[in-house]
């Protein structure tokens, strides 16, 4: 029989069968990772805590043990080799025999309770789970007396064996991620064909990959046009003139990717279909490094030219003449071409650098903000510049004033007020009175401006908030930056904002009325009552405006991702309770039908990630109030599914938490909710394995599946290759 989580290793009992070349490379493996941290008599106990880097010293000492089979007080090479051959090349049953012995902590052969609650505690520590003791008492006893069939007061090997089998493939996966370092490294995938090769990712990039190609080829055509009709003026001042014209085309049509109320309303047309308007920051950096590219170009071509001409005895000016000054003439606006050249370059340089993401992410973000200001000097630079530049800038300029102008009347018409902050674990949630005339959609954000905390910083944020609630605005902003840091920071003051906050006597009628259709998300000491001024800008539209056209939905966050999917979880549930009716006499409950242009939604899967156990306080009382209504429901009838993972616990392959998962699993069947969050849903340990998610959503066939994603861009990435191999539609909240 083989061993399944040791992929690529021999068969149970079979290790002979192993190459001389591959065990010969194993066993030089393991000696040259001994003698890293080995010293003169072998590993002690520090030094293999030190390699281990475990949370609880708890299971360093139990491996050390049974590692040190002589009792010596230190692991030799020998030691080491035969009980990684164990946990690497041993059946089952071998790894199950070193797991009891991990938890029988005397050696008396069983395990007691006693035992059981050390070991589950330490267990709770190295998946990073805090729990009160109450708790930990309950997972220990409904394991132990799970296991204990004869109930004689301890564990027998047998017992524990019988109890593992009642959770398949665990016992054939056990494993140790602590002494991974140990393991040889992993032979390296074969070559794959490149994903821009395949046809799934073609027709999902499709509208972009057109886009790109239309945009090469308008550059190419403008290059070729431009260079052409300067051809009796030299190699040099082709180039130059091409590039120029290229430069036309950018910077002003630039502008008009970041125009995000004209966005908006290009979501709600057809076009939305057709343009790849969820990708109109990534063509904005784009154009801002062909710009860069083309200007470096564009000026290595005319001071060729300047220095062919200063060469030349016709020419009366010298090449720095030629360079800085409007003594040659050169331009349409009194000669003055070269010298707003060389600003031009200068500020445009100086744009690129200060746009970088080492700039904007690390606490620097007024740089980039003031930097980028520069557009408006230099667009009057490119006016002067170049005799053409204004005819280009003439209608993406229009819109761009139109749209500021717009913008600026509506945000600061009227100053919003903060009525209500709640501090959550790094996040801070604020409710904003909300203005009459402020419509948006489920995940749609807006700009923030609060003076008290930076006077000219507008910061985006989504609407945690559904559109139905009429009264405030939600938003959950995660300490994460330099202004938010200072958000956080100034609400755990007593009285962050001066005379601003008030107390809560004078607040208690403001905040009944004001929360009647809302829930609560954390307990009355993290509330403060306020009065702060804040200016908000928008809504603006996102990806996820197309979760109701779709017919199976995945809602995919990572930590804080999960605000857009708050908002949107949210109005499902206002949708479905205003389509649900009771009779009065026979308590009978019934739906309306539902109709296309309101909601095609048949399946919701909404998978939230999260590292700690913290983070789930966010949206843990909307989530309760999510499944309570779906339990009310028949099972044909619900069409939202939970899915939580906590990537710092262990997973049940792990045998520093295989003990712990198994009883917190028993406890949640017997106490219908998960001991983690409090939800029915059991928050599963580890990363989600991508593979069998997408497997299962498919299989379920409830129609066409769009996956939204709100996160990090690494796990971003991921998802796309996924969702590209199952035919997906894939949207990524980006703003």
């Amino acid at each position: 029989m083989s061993v399944p989580g040791d992929a690529g290793l021999p068969p149970e009992g079979c290790r002979g069968i192993m190459s001389a070349e591959e065990d010969a490379k194993w066993l030089q493996w393991v000696t040259h990772q001994f003698e890293t941290i080995a010293g003169e008599d072998g590993i002690n106990l520090q030094e293999f805590k030190r390699a281990l880097n475990v949370k609880e010293s708890f299971f360093a000492e139990r491996f050390f043990a049974l590692f040190d089979s002589d009792g010596s007080g230190t692991i030799t090479l020998q030691e080491l080799q035969e009980a990684l051959t164990l946990l690497i090349h041993g059946s089952p049953t071998d790894k199950l025999k070193f797991l009891f012995q991990v938890y029988d902590i005397d050696g008396n052969g069983c395990i007691d309770v006693d035992e059981l609650r050390t070991v589950l505690q330490s267990c709770l520590h190295e998946s990073a789970i805090s729990l009160p003791q109450e708790k930990l008492d309950q997972l220990t006893l409904v394991l132990f007396e799970a296991a204990d069939k004869d109930c004689s007061g301890t564990i027998t090997f047998d017992e524990l064996r019988d109890e593992l089998q009642c959770f398949p493939g665990v016992m054939e996966n056990l494993t140790i991620s602590a002494v991974h370092w140990l393991m040889p490294p992993a032979a390296q995938p074969g070559r794959h064909r490149p994903r821009l090769l395949t046809s799934a990712y073609w027709h999902n990039h499709r509208s972009h990959l057109l886009c790109l190609a239309t945009y090469v080829g308008l550059h190419v055509l403008l290059f070729v046009l431009a260079a052409s009709a300067h051809r009796a003026f030299g190699t040099s001042i082709m180039v130059a003139k091409g590039c120029g014209q290229c430069l036309n085309f950018d910077c002003s049509f630039i502008v008009v990717l970041m125009l995000r109320r004209c966005l908006t309303w290009l979501r709600a047309t057809w076009l939305a279909q057709v343009l790849p308007l969820d990708q109109n920051i990534q063509f904005h950096q784009l154009m801002g490094y062909v710009a860069v590219g083309l200007s470096l170009v564009h000026t290595v071509a005319h001071v060729v030219n300047f220095a062919l001409q200063a060469q030349s005895e016709a020419s009366p000016f010298q090449f720095w003449e030629l360079l800085l000054t409007t003594r040659p003439g050169i331009g349409w606006v009194h000669g003055s071409a070269s010298p707003t050249g060389v600003a031009l370059l200068l500020l445009l340089l100086v744009q690129f650098a200060c746009s970088s993401s080492c700039v904007r992410r690390s606490g620097h973000f007024e740089v980039f903000y003031w930097t980028h200001l520069s557009y408006l000097p230099m667009w009057l630079l490119l006016i002067l510049h170049g005799p053409n530049f204004w005819k280009w800038l003439l209608v993406p300029g229009t819109l761009f004033f139109i749209e500021k102008t717009i913008g600026l009347a509506v945000s600061r018409m009227e100053a919003q007020c903060i009525v209500e902050v709640n501090l959550l674990p790094k996040v801070t949630h604020l409710l904003i009175k909300r203005p009459p005339l402020f419509h948006y959609r489920p995940g749609d954000y807006l700009y923030l401006n609060i003076p008290s905390i930076a006077h000219y910083e507008w910061h985006p944020f989504t609407i945690s908030s559904a559109p139905e609630q009429k009264d405030t605005i939600w938003l959950h902003i995660r300490s994460q930056g330099q202004w938010t840091n200072r958000l956080y920071e100034s609400f755990k003051k007593s009285d962050p904002m001066g005379d601003g906050c008030k107390s809560l006597s004078r607040s208690l009628k403001m905040r009944r009325s004001q929360r009647k259709a809302q829930v609560s998300e954390v307990s009355s000491e993290n509330h403060q009552f306020c009065n702060i001024k804040c200016y908000i800008d928008g809504p603006y539209g996102t990806p996820t405006r197309r979760i109701f056209a779709s017919e199976h939905a995945v809602l995919i966050g990572a930590g804080i991702g999960i605000t857009p999917f708050a908002s949107i979880l949210q109005s499902i549930l206002y949708r479905h309770q205003k389509r649900k009716h009771v009779c009065p006499s026979c308590q009978h409950s019934w739906l309306e039908s539902i109709q296309v242009d309101d909601m095609k939604l048949r399946k919701v899967d909404f998978i939230w990630i999260n590292r700690d156990q913290r983070s789930f306080e966010w949206f843990v009382s909307l989530l309760t109030k999510l499944e309570m209504d779906q339990a009310k429901e028949p099972q044909e009838g619900r069409f939202l599914e939970l899915h939580m993972y906590m990537t710092s616990a262990l997973g049940k392959n792990d045998m520093k938490a295989i003990g712990l998962q198994m009883a917190l699993d028993l406890l949640a069947k017997k106490e219908k909710k998960d001991s983690i969050t409090g939800l029915q849903t059991r928050t599963q340990p580890g990363r989600p394995d991508w593979n069998k998610v997408f497997q299962k959503v498919a299989a379920e066939k409830k129609g066409k599946v769009q996956v939204f994603f709100c996160g990090s861009p690494a796990l971003a990435k991921v998802l796309k290759g996924h969702c590209e191999q199952f035919s997906f539609k894939f949207f990524q909240e980006n703003f």
